[in-house]
């Protein structure tokens, strides 16, 4: 297969309103005398589990083409969703649920990619029991944060026993080698790096009622109502890219860094760590459910939405 690269808009959060006024899509169901509709897709880039929408054009119906924005965090994305200057985002799910609990226009149409987390500790780091009294990285208000508390709460350890210490991303799998952090609770690709560094998973990040769940596509109530017609055809295009992408990480991968860069060994460790989907299962929705619940027990949120708040799944049927 010969992939095509999309037309690509780099943006930052803060500029995202200005490079991007007027760029959305213009509804398919409409009458635009034959003309092609460009959808635009916000993303993270050079990650792995983010990299679907750059694939998007090589398997657009016929009068869809694509334009791909990435900003730097995924709550730059749903901010960038809500001010309507991307039409859909491979997006992050605890914040997607966290603006959804403020009552804003977020959906969650498809699902995009589980996994990416990793919980690496150094020598003497067996095991949560053994984080008591050290240094350890998370990341705040993050899907990791809520696997963190329940298998600390699963392993009989008080948070507050622990130095837990905010950090960010980029900066995680740097901190665990200079030795600033005993362990940490993060994600790709720093938890690769650290692995090859000499650190070892010492939990697994997977074993709590919110499972694997990360990321989904997340497009708007407006434009669902809208254009229907529209969603369903990105949703579709969506499906077939994550769904040609397992078992062709040979290709995309090698697509991917030599777009943006990077270390070709540390990409073909963590992609084993990532699981490609589309999907929303009764399974998925449910992990969702304890996702939302968690973070309203925690208090990342007033009040956790139900599920149907949260999804619509009549275009993935």
């Amino acid at each position: 297969m010969s992939l095509r690269r999309p037309l690509i808009a780099l943006a930052t959060a803060a500029a995202a309103s200005l490079v991007l006024a007027g760029c959305t899509a213009s509804p398919a169901g409409s009458d635009t005398g034959g003309e092609t509709v460009t959808v635009t897709i916000g993303t993270l880039r050079g990650q792995p589990h983010f990299y679907a929408p750059f694939l998007y054009e090589d398997f657009a119906p016929e009068g869809v083409e694509f334009e791909v924005v990435t900003l730097d965090t995924t709550p730059a994305l749903s901010d960038a969703l809500v001010a309507g200057t991307v039409d859909f985002a491979v997006s992050g799910l605890t914040p997607t649920i966290s603006s959804i609990a403020q009552g804003r226009d977020l959906k969650i149409v498809a699902s995009a990619a589980d996994g990416g987390s990793g919980f690496i500790g150094g020598d003497g780091i067996d095991g949560p029991e053994d984080l008591v009294g050290k240094t350890v990285g998370y990341i705040q208000g993050s899907a990791q944060e809520i696997a963190m508390r329940l298998t600390l709460e699963e392993a009989g350890v008080d948070p507050e026993d622990v130095d837990l210490i905010t950090v960010p991303v980029p900066e995680m799998a740097g901190q665990f080698a200079a030795g600033d952090l005993d362990a940490f609770f993060g994600v790709e690709i720093g938890a690769s790096i650290a692995l090859q560094n000499g650190g070892h998973a010492f939990a697994d990040p997977y074993a709590t009622p919110i499972g694997r769940v990360n990321l989904g596509l997340i497009s708007t109530g407006a434009l669902i109502a809208e254009d229907p017609e529209l969603v369903e055809k990105v949703v579709a295009t969506h499906a077939e890219a994550t769904e040609w992408m397992t078992g062709n990480e040979d290709e995309w991968l090698t697509e991917m860094v030599e777009t943006f860069g990077g270390d070709q060994a540390i990409f073909d460790s963590a992609i084993e760590n990532f699981w490609m989907r589309s999907d929303l299962s009764e399974e998925y929705q449910g992990q969702l459910e304890a996702l939302a619940t968690e973070m309203a027990e925690l208090g990342f949120i007033d009040e956790a939405p139900a599920v149907d708040e949260l999804v619509d799944a009549s275009f993935v049927e």
